[in-house]
């Protein structure tokens, strides 16, 4: 494999992990909707089940962590990327708050840029 399969092989990965936390974190989201309904539809005290309804909170809680920690690996790759001179691999669909680019890669007019050619 060359340089851009591997790299690109990472990114998928990277990706793939970014948006099945994301996923993790909406499911746990709707299980507690979904024990919050059931006990309301059920008639049942706020009690009952609170303590598996904390559990699945710390979830959602740990999640959050999780998310970060991700977020967090995808900035440190992107500047070792940078780092080893590779420039930007891609840029993806998203807009990403600290992108001046707005996702499409090129500063449009107007928009400082701290980025110099040395």
């Amino acid at each position: 494999m060359n340089r851009s399969q591997v790299v690109a092989g990472v990114a998928g990965e990277l990706n793939a992990t970014e948006q099945a936390v994301d996923a993790a974190i909406a499911h746990a989201a709707t299980l507690v909707q979904a024990m919050i309904s059931a006990r309301s539809e059920l008639s049942l005290s706020p009690v009952a089940a609170a303590g598996a309804q904390a559990k699945a909170m710390e979830t959602i809680a740990a999640l959050g962590q999780a998310r970060e920690a991700i977020v967090a690996c995808h900035d440190e790759m992107a500047k070792d990327h940078r780092r080893l001179g590779w420039g930007t691999y891609a840029v993806g669909p998203l807009n990403k708050p600290d992108d001046p680019t707005g996702g499409r890669g090129t500063v449009p007019p107007g928009v400082a840029s701290h980025l110099r050619v040395a």
